[in-house]
This record gives structure tokens, C-alpha cells and sequence, in this order.
């Protein structure tokens, strides 16, 4: 385990802290094959609704891979291969999260960083937000679930303008190109995701993670009226928040939704 990245629970709250700031949080092997097990304990802990990944004081999200490796881990076809299956794991995990993940960006947000932040359910981008996906610049090829989230959110085009150029966009561009989900005034992201995270908190969790299940089901080829969208809609009006939210609505109170 590394001390470039740690995870700090102030429940319902848990924040994926980067913690290099001499390289600006940039990620090393070590750091992306810590992520699974973050994210288990956050799975794991019924006291955690929400996960925000942040890079702390730094002043970046992260700004890109650590360089500084790449002659050791990529060295040869074999151990490529294994330093690509470390970061593929851990930003699938972090995709299939059962609770909502949020990406808090302030600074850099360049090549895994943008990585990373694609895995999240939502990117809440402060003003200072710079982002580039750059592996045209180093002559690679960005990895196809990297590719797939970047499309699922932007589009062919303006993957290709990125990824064909390697240049860096600030906020204002990354928001209009939905790259990011919302971008906030407040002095940094981590405030703004902190209290949207309060938001999604005081909802039932039961639907917050079914809703993610939808959608995932849905982008992956789900139909309609598949059985699996289907048992899990129905399956909504026999759990104990469905019962509390039509309570409390009828009664005019605030919900005690119970299931964590």
C-alpha cells in the first residue's frame, strides 16, 4: 500500500484522497493498484452513501501518469500488458461501484488523471480545471475502456479532437463538450462535490444505487422490457424506502429512508 493515496470516511461521506503533491498527484502503478481495495472498504462500510475522489491540497486532480516509470513498467510487451490490466482493474472497479462516485477537479486533469475522472459517476469541475488527454504526445494509444467511457460521454467527435491533438481545454470548453457534469464557483470543486454528495445522501440509497444499476444495465445492451430492467424496477415497490418516501410524502415529513 502507498501513502500517495489514502481514503478518509466522515460518514456518509468518503473521500479517494491523491496525496503527491511533488508531482502533482501524478499516478504511479503503486497508486492505481491501491484503488480496488479503497473502493472494497468503501463498498463494504453501510455507513458510506457517497465517494468523492480529490486531490487534496495539491492544487491538481492529477497530471497524468508518473513518467518517471514508464521505462521500468513498460519495458517489455509482458510487463505492459500487467501494468495495463493494474489500471484497467482499478478503474473498473471504481465504474462499478455500487454507491455514487464523484470526481472533484481542481488544476490538472491531464491523461490518466481524465482517466480516472471518467470512471466517476459525475465530474464537478472548479474554474482552475485544465484538462488534455495526450497519449498522441507520447506516441501510445489511449486503452479501449478508457476510450469507451470517454465516448459514452463526449461523442466520436470530440474524442477525436481531443485525442488527436493532445491539447489542453479549460472548464468552460470541458463543460460544453460534457466532458464535465457541472462547473462550480465555489473557491474549489471538493467544497461543490462535498455538498452534492450531502444532496445524493438524503435520498433513498436503495434507488441511488438501483439507478446506477439501470443505467449501467441500459449502456450495456439492456432492452426495455429485459427481464433484469424489469425485476429490478419492480423490485422498488417491495423494499423498506419505498414504504418510508410514500409514508412520508403522504404524511407531509421528511423521509427516514433506512436501507444502507
Amino acid at each position: 500500500m502507498t501513502d500517495a493515496i489514502r481514503l478518509q470516511v466522515q460518514s456518509p461521506l468518503a473521500e479517494i484522497i491523491l496525496d503527491k503533491p511533488e508531482k502533482r498527484n501524478a499516478l504511479s502503478v503503486e497508486m492505481w493498484a491501491a484503488i480496488p481495495d479503497l473502493i472494497a472498504a468503501v463498498t463494504q462500510n453501510s455507513n458510506i452513501s457517497v465517494v468523492v475522489i480529490h486531490g487534496g491540497a495539491s492544487g491538481a486532480f492529477a497530471a497524468g501518469a508518473d513518467i518517471s516509470e514508464f521505462a521500468e513498467i513498460y519495458a517489455t510487451p509482458e510487463s505492459a500488458a500487467a501494468s495495463g490490466r493494474t489500471i484497467a482493474q482499478a478503474l473498473n472497479t471504481v465504474e462499478t461501484c455500487p454507491k455514487p462516485v464523484l470526481a472533484a477537479i481542481d488544476g490538472a486533469c491531464v491523461g490518466a488523471g481524465v482517466s480516472l475522472a471518467m470512471a466517476a459517476d459525475l465530474r464537478i469541475a472548479s474554474a482552475s480545471a485544465r484538462f488534455g488527454i495526450t497519449p498522441a504526445r507520447l506516441g501510445l494509444v489511449y486503452p479501449a475502456g478508457d476510450t469507451r467511457r470517454l465516448l459514452a460521454a463526449i461523442g466520436p467527435g470530440a474524442a477525436k479532437d481531443l485525442l488527436f491533438t493532445g491539447r489542453i481545454v479549460g472548464a468552460e470548453e470541458a463543460l460544453s463538450m460534457r466532458l464535465i457534469d457541472r462547473l462550480v464557483d465555489t473557491p474549489t470543486a471538493i467544497e461543490a462535490a462535498r455538498a452534492l454528495a450531502g444532496d445524493i445522501a438524503s435520498v433513498s440509497q436503495w434507488s441511488t444505487r438501483a439507478i446506477k444499476a439501470m443505467i449501467a444495465g441500459l449502456s450495456n445492451g439492456w432492452a426495455d422490457d429485459s427481464d433484469n430492467a424489469q425485476a429490478l424496477f419492480l423490485e422498488g415497490f417491495s423494499n423498506a424506502d419505498f414504504e418510508e418516501g410514500r409514508d412520508a410524502f403522504l404524511q407531509k415529513r421528511p423521509a427516514k429512508f433506512t436501507i444502507r
